[in-house]
């Protein structure tokens, strides 16, 4: 019982910071970014501010949840499982999430915008 208590409070302090990233995306009233060291889109740039801040928002707390789920199958399953899972999760769930993240700025970036940002991408 301990063991299972320790690593749940080790679980919950690892994916906490995932969670609380995603609600602080969801709120947000600038545009977020998903890329470390990249500047995320200008307000002017994106059709719809909110719904692209709320989508990335869920998406961090989804991977985030995805974690805790790991965790709880790895009560019933058993440690091995729950280590394949959650190899599974930060992997897979890394993958979707770039996908998603793409799909995103197809959906909301302004076309004009994209075809400029391909422009400056053929002249380097």
């Amino acid at each position: 019982m301990a063991e299972t208590s320790f690593a749940m409070i080790v679980t919950l302090i690892c994916v906490l910071p995932i969670i609380i990233f995603g609600i602080v995306q969801y709120r947000s009233k600038k545009p977020v970014g998903f890329w470390s060291g990249m500047e995320p889109p200008k307000k002017e740039q994106i059709t719809d501010v909110k719904a692209y801040n709320k989508k990335h928002g869920l998406m961090w707390i989804y991977y985030g949840l995805g974690f805790v789920l790991c965790f709880e199958c790895g009560l019933f399953l058993g440690e091995t499982m729950a280590a394949i899972l959650s190899v599974t999760e930060c992997i897979g769930g890394l993958i979707v999430m770039i996908l998603y993240h793409n799909k995103l700025n197809r959906m909301y970036i302004k076309k004009d915008i994209k075809q400029e940002g391909n422009r400056m991408h053929e002249k380097s």
